[in-house]
């Protein structure tokens, strides 16, 4: 996509912009050609017509409305008034754009801001764009489950290793595998009521893949926590949770804002897990602290 498509991501309309962000490497270069209207000129688009939408961008009809449906609108009809929505939000003068890219030379104050920036952007995005159905599912399921495999590799990997942490503080039996072949060898173990969470923000990466890969064959319920939600990781998923990503730079890699995003789902997935089991997660909480507060009690002795 073009850098002035890139850019816009920033301004308002944050679940039209995550989608957009989170879903155009998939499509087609016509489909792309669409998005890239729709995201420079919300306003413009709005006012035209499903042809000439299609006439705008040298493409179809049919390729406008396939574009509106993987966005996630029934048609080019409700797409349309998402437009009208945002470009009311633009016109309104919410949310300025900025650029956030850092330079090599930019003051330690300016680093703070954009990087704060993005990182609000990144978390509003995903927020707005996941999917509540699919993760109140995931949370049923992680309620119940007998046993949690996570797997994770590099960033993901520490992200792997804070949901376990969460969710063996409130008595459940967790485990983080950044090792490939431990993950593969655990996984064999699995079965139905024992859950498979595999963290991969590419959703190609094939030590994270065949672990989950393996536990859905041997039938347990299967998530994963991807920014790209047709990826190969997906097919062996029974629950896909999608995140966003900031723009990747020179000095932000796309390591570090898919971390944060992946963070605030794994959040998501605890608390709701907290709430499910309440009676037992409270108490167990409680026990937690008060074993950290002994023991840092008697190291200060």
């Amino acid at each position: 996509m073009t850098q002035d498509v890139k850019e816009s991501f920033g301004s308002p309309g944050g679940s039209l912009a995550a989608k957009v962000r989170t879903l155009a490497p998939s499509m087609t270069r016509s489909m792309q050609r669409v998005a890239e209207a729709v995201a420079n000129d919300p306003a413009g688009c709005a006012a035209l017509t499903v042809t000439g939408l299609a006439e705008l961008t040298g493409t179809s009809e049919a390729t406008v409305v396939r574009t509106a449906r993987l966005l996630g609108y029934p048609g080019y009809r409700d797409l349309r008034l998402a437009l009208a929505g945002l470009a009311a939000q633009q016109q309104s003068g919410r949310a300025p754009a900025i650029t956030t890219d850092i330079a090599v030379d930019d003051p330690i104050a300016d680093v703070v801001t954009k990087l704060a920036y993005e990182e609000q952007q990144t978390l509003a995005d995903t927020a707005a764009g996941l999917d509540t159905a699919q993760l109140g599912a995931a949370v049923t399921a992680l309620a119940g489950a007998r046993r949690t495999d996570v797997y994770g590799i590099g960033a993901s990997g520490l992200v792997a290793q804070d949901l376990t942490q969460k969710l063996l503080r409130i008595g459940l039996i967790a485990h983080a595998h950044s090792d490939p072949h431990l993950a593969v060898t655990n996984a064999v173990q699995l079965r139905s009521g024992d859950v498979a969470i595999a963290i991969t923000h590419s959703g190609s990466t094939g030590d994270v893949i065949e672990p989950l890969r393996v536990a859905f064959e041997h039938g347990a319920t299967t998530i994963a926590i991807t920014g790209r939600p047709d990826s190969p990781i997906t097919q062996y998923a029974d629950h896909v949770l999608a995140t966003s990503t900031s723009r990747e730079s020179e000095l932000r890699p796309a390591a570090m804002s898919s971390r944060t995003s992946q963070l605030l789902v794994v959040d998501c997935l605890f608390v709701g897990v907290a709430q499910r089991t309440y009676e037992t997660a409270a108490p167990a909480l409680a026990a937690s602290y008060e074993a950290l507060a002994h023991r840092h009690r008697s190291g200060s002795r």
